[in-house]
């Protein structure tokens, strides 16, 4: 599955090698995406560790293909269930910081 994790500040090209081989896209809005494919949930976790250890704040966090039919691997095997800290069985990880959708605010203004 391809990810999203958008950071506060610009982050070099540098970084994209310590943190799996993920593209860096800078924005005007001061912030910086790293998108690519992570391959189970130990990787995406090494990945979350890295950015806190170089002290970039999460904004927000998003998978971006659609996961597999529930109860289908893509071997087109039958599984039994699904399960995620998201709401909803099998539903698609999504995680954003309040306010950080852009003009938005903490306070919706």
């Amino acid at each position: 599955m391809t990810y999203e994790f958008r950071v506060e500040g610009h982050l070099d090209d540098h970084w994209s090698a310590w943190l799996g081989d993920l593209s860096i896209t800078r924005h005007h809005d001061g912030t910086s995406t790293l998108t690519g494919p992570i391959a189970d949930q130990a990787q995406l976790h090494g990945v979350l560790a890295r950015l806190r250890d170089i002290g970039a704040t999460l904004l927000s966090l998003n998978a971006v293909e659609a996961p597999a039919p529930r109860g289908i691997t893509p071997a087109g095997r039958a599984v039994r269930g699904c399960a995620g800290p998201w709401s909803g069985p099998c539903s698609t990880p999504s995680w954003s910081r309040p306010g950080s959708a852009p003009g938005s605010s903490p306070t919706g203004e």
